[in-house]
């Protein structure tokens, strides 16, 4: 019997929505709609925080910061932070539907997990409201979490603080964080989980981290791809993982040696 109770994961890039493609989308839309153009690169760098501190973070990037100077001639205030997250919010909430499908493995594994006496919870970058037409798509799907929680069910406190991981624990009745594991496809989740004291472990293929859609990840050639798992694994290492793993699919021979 594994020593796992829990196994906590993140949304887009981890359980749906293959390469994080709606929120990046959304955020390049709003930044480009205040006049600003920043790279995917520097989009995907903070993703999985709180929508709103991911735009404050973009805005202090050196590129980014010195072309708001140049357009604006002044330095950005909280006005303007929360100017760019309502184009945020429109142009995800137009486009999220797009991008719900369930990752490849993720029903099963789930499923295996659940046999496995273990308890399914999540937390999300997102809001209440974003997660809406998420959280229907997925159950149609066949994946439904036993609990989720967004920043909105912590003060608006989000990743890299723990508390969302804290909500699950509560909701799940879980009483000790050395039986967790916590799953996601971003820097801020692997720091989430490492600030909860729970077992961490990033995702790889399909992840924000690569960047990539399905259909351009498979079209690579074999020594492309390992370049990009092997970046990809290092980045998540570097910041405190406790393991990696390819796919959901690796992540029931993870827990049963737990």
């Amino acid at each position: 019997m594994s020593k796992v109770e829990a196994v906590i994961f993140d949304w887009a890039g981890t359980t749906v929505d293959y390469g994080c493609f709606a929120p990046v989308q959304a955020f390049k839309d709003a930044f480009e709609n205040y006049g600003l153009h920043p790279t995917f690169d520097e989009i995907r760098q903070p993703m999985g925080m709180l929508k709103i501190e991911h735009i404050k973070t973009m805005l202090n990037m050196e590129s980014l910061n010195t072309e708001f100077k140049n357009i604006y001639q002044r330095e950005y205030t909280i006005d303007d932070v929360h100017k760019i997250y309502q184009f945020f919010e429109d142009a995800l909430m137009q486009g999220i539907s797009k991008h719900t499908e369930v990752k490849p493995f993720v029903v099963e594994t789930v499923k295996q997990l659940r046999e496995m006496g273990i308890k399914i919870g999540s937390t999300t970058g997102y809001t209440n409201m974003m997660m809406e037409p998420v959280l229907a798509s997925a159950k149609e799907q066949g994946y439904q979490p036993d609990c989720w929680f967004s920043p909105d069910s912590t003060n608006s406190i989000g990743r890299p603080y723990p508390y969302m991981i804290y909500k699950n624990m509560e909701t799940l009745q879980l009483k000790d964080v050395r039986s967790i594991i916590k799953v996601g496809d971003t820097i801020s989740d692997i720091e989430e989980g490492k600030n909860a004291g729970v077992y961490t472990i990033g995702v790889i293929e399909g992840s924000s981290m690569m960047g990539y859609s399905e259909d351009e990840y498979l079209a690579l050639d074999d020594s492309c791809k390992q370049e990009l798992i092997e970046k990809t694994r290092q980045a998540y290492i570097d910041v405190g993982a406790d393991e990696t793993i390819l796919n959901f699919h690796e992540l029931i021979k993870v827990v049963q040696e737990f």
